[in-house]
């Protein structure tokens, strides 16, 4: 999977909330200061073009839509990141989270049934 920039990624955020949009909609969601239409009409391309997004055209303009889901990329993301700093590990990962994050034991109990959930 291709990487995408921080900004790329909070257009991206922005498409999965609004699910269709043309490029003046993205930028009526994105916070002040907004940038120049033509820096978001740039960075839609560029998520074309990196397989992100598609478009259909309406009327003389076109209306951009992910083509990923963003369980898929945030799936995705975390293996980026379980593998790049925990060697693959769930188990190191979540220990890490654990004690940076002050996780409480509700919190692992949670999870925990999440996980045996999903094995279910």
């Amino acid at each position: 999977m291709k990487q995408l920039t921080k900004a790329e990624e909070e257009v991206m955020q922005l498409l999965w909330k609004i699910e269709k949009g043309n490029v003046a909609a993205i930028l009526d969601e994105l916070p002040e200061p907004k940038p120049a239409y033509n820096t978001v009409s740039t960075i839609v391309r560029i998520l074309e073009d990196k397989g992100f997004v598609s478009h259909e055209k309406v009327g003389k303009g076109h209306v951009y839509f992910p083509l990923m889901k963003k369980e898929e990329y945030s799936n995705q993301r975390l293996n980026t990141l379980m593998d790049g700093y925990f060697h693959g590990s769930f188990s190191s990962m979540v220990s890490f989270f654990m004690k940076k994050n002050d996780i409480s034991l509700k919190e692992l109990e949670d999870i925990m049934k999440n996980i045996k959930d999903k094995e279910q």
